[in-house]
């Protein structure tokens, strides 16, 4: 079948196909993560930062709570790579061919830039945020008791989200190839978009100037980066347009000429 004439029913069912092919994986990385969470969990709980730490389970299911959660989490980034392998094969019909050539290319360094984005916020930012409250509570006489449920959920909130925030390279780049950015345009609304880091930081970090500047700069950073390759992207763009432009200029010419 030609997905270029698709209807709307059948796009819907070959969307439901695909998220059908994410579920089967997603079991299977389920399995893989029930028998990889102990492991991952016992690592974090004995890890060089937590040793200072007393984590209390203040009700009975919260063991059972974090197990669940990990093996969640470690699923899902398992079965990564086939959620955007199938969400690039629903959207690829409607891209050229070397476009979707390209895009695919982006699925092996989205999933390792999202791990980098994870390692990152558990080896630099997680440790200095436990130091900074730790430090806090005892200036201010406050004894900390931990709960293990509690110490999980501030881990993945500020881990999870920076394996998200470490895609702005890709995506951007995904933007400028289907040229819907540019880097004119990026660099045109660099304090706009520094004003925004700063919010999203501010929301996420602690009220502290140094956690604050640890929050921002590696965001900063992501997205000079993101200006550097989206002109790569850019150039490329043009060169596609321009070849494409030239084909059919050419198609032009020779009907013109058989007429």
């Amino acid at each position: 079948m030609n997905k270029d004439n698709l209807t709307f029913v059948e796009h819907l069912e070959e969307l439901r196909k695909r998220i059908m092919v994410v579920a089967y994986f997603l079991i299977g990385g389920l399995v893989i993560g029930f028998f990889f969470a102990k492991p991952v969990i016992h690592y974090i709980t004995n890890d060089d930062f937590t040793q200072s730490l007393e984590l209390n389970a203040f009700r009975i299911t919260d063991p059972l709570t974090i197990y669940i959660a990990m093996i969640v989490v470690i699923a899902f980034i398992i079965v990564s790579p086939v959620i955007l392998y199938q969400l690039w094969a629903f959207i690829s019909p409607g891209l050229h061919p070397k476009e979707q050539k390209v895009t695919l290319s982006y699925i092996p360094f989205s999933l390792g830039l999202f791990i980098i984005g994870l390692l990152f916020s558990y080896f630099v930012i997680f440790p200095y945020l436990i130091s900074f409250t730790m430090g806090l509570a005892d200036d201010m006489g406050i004894k900390q008791t931990i709960g293990i449920k509690e110490y999980f959920s501030e881990l993945f909130k500020f881990t999870i989200p920076f394996g998200f925030v470490f895609q702005l390279p890709i995506l951007l780049l995904f933007l400028t190839r289907l040229g819907i950015v540019t880097p004119m345009f990026l660099k045109k609304n660099r304090k706009y978009a520094y004003f925004i880091l700063l919010v999203l930081a501010a929301l996420i970090a602690p009220p502290d100037f140094m956690t604050h500047i640890l929050f921002t700069l590696p965001m900063i950073v992501l997205y000079e980066i993101s200006i550097l390759i989206s002109k790569v992207g850019y150039k490329k763009y043009l060169k596609a347009e321009q070849k494409l432009m030239e084909e059919e200029l050419g198609i032009d010419e020779d009907e013109t000429e058989k007429s």
